[in-house]
């Protein structure tokens, strides 16, 4: 089968993988989409020790089962191969399970026209679902997650929030566009890359600004900040932001580590929440929201062919793309 292999740190490479064999409890699918995540950019670069080249990335799927139960069918899944059975798995908080393994990290990814998964991770979706929105359903799920901990954290509903997004990518993209359905109108999104700002304007019609050149809100002004780069940067400009009482959404993870201003988060009881992906749940939720159009047209999602992966890459790396979201097409 044909397969984009990360080969070595800024290089991924278009060839020849074996195909995969289907191990007992699992399927294998066709994968028909595949979305290029900022974890694979990081990755790409160097950046994450635990993901090991050679290996075919992708976590963001949609697929045709062609071997195991429900052949034929369209499907996602969950990317987290989890074990069912620690204490997180059994609260519901499978994305949190202690004994986690994940596509396109541990195992061969989707970047790829064959891949095997196990049966109990797909997640159904309904057959006429184009498979450019099947593949969105991974990236759109975690920002439902982060927005749903936003809401338990809040003392304000939602609608009511000043709510500030830093960065225009796919999962700030998606966080704004899910903001807006559920409400918010003081809404705004930080963003470097002027083609993904005009970008973001024209899905979520918000202002956005270059927090390089001004215009950010006033200091200690937003309710809500959902930083989703995760930069030594943005987690300071995310703690400027936010008023008291308000709370801190941290979702990218650009930077491990740095400091923050913990006597803001303390004298004004600033609330930080770290979120990691989405449970099973979410995803399920997730696809009937993608269904229903909650998070609009998906005009700004740019598809291309998986033998094309490469130069996407590149042109993601360099800042060369508008589109907040690549999907490859094997």
């Amino acid at each position: 089968m044909k397969a984009l292999v990360y080969t070595a740190p800024d290089e991924v490479t278009y060839r020849d993988e074996p195909a995969p064999a289907a191990a007992e409890g699992e399927v294998l699918l066709r994968i028909e989409a595949v979305g290029i995540c900022g974890s694979d950019m990081h990755a790409y670069h160097g950046h994450d020790p635990r993901r090991v080249p050679p290996l075919i990335l992708g976590h963001e799927f949609c697929g045709t089962i062609v071997e195991g139960p429900g052949r034929g069918r369209r499907t996602t899944g969950n990317p987290l191969i989890t074990c069912g059975t620690c204490e997180f798995c059994v609260q519901g908080r499978d994305n949190l399970c202690a004994n986690r393994t994940m596509v396109g990290m541990t195992r061969a990814g989707a970047y790829a026209e064959l891949m095997s998964i196990p049966a109990r991770s797909l997640v159904e979706v309904p057959q006429d679902m184009a498979p450019v929105k099947v593949a969105l359903v991974e990236p759109a799920a975690t920002a439902l997650h982060a927005l749903n901990l936003v809401m338990r954290a809040s003392l304000r509903p939602l609608p009511e929030c000043a709510v500030l997004v830093i960065g225009g990518g796919a999962v700030g993209m998606l966080s704004a566009l899910l903001a807006r359905s559920y409400g918010v109108r003081r809404l705004s999104v930080a963003e470097t890359n002027p083609l993904r700002r005009a970008s973001v304007e024209r899905a979520v019609g918000c202002p956005t600004f270059d927090p390089r050149a001004g215009g950010a809100p006033a200091d200690g002004t937003i309710d809500v900040v959902v930083d989703a780069v995760g930069a030594k940067a943005t987690r300071a400009a995310a703690f400027a932001a936010v008023k008291p009482g308000g709370v801190v959404m941290h979702i990218g993870l650009q930077d491990w580590a740095s400091e923050i201003d913990m006597r803001k988060l303390t004298l004004a009881e600033v609330t930080l929440i770290g979120t990691y992906t989405y449970t099973t749940a979410d995803l399920r939720a997730t696809v009937a929201a993608l269904h229903g159009g909650v998070f609009g047209d998906l005009a700004w999602v740019e598809e291309r062919p998986l033998a094309a992966g490469a130069a996407a890459f590149r042109d993601l790396a360099a800042g060369r793309s508008a589109a907040a979201k690549i999907v490859l097409r094997p």
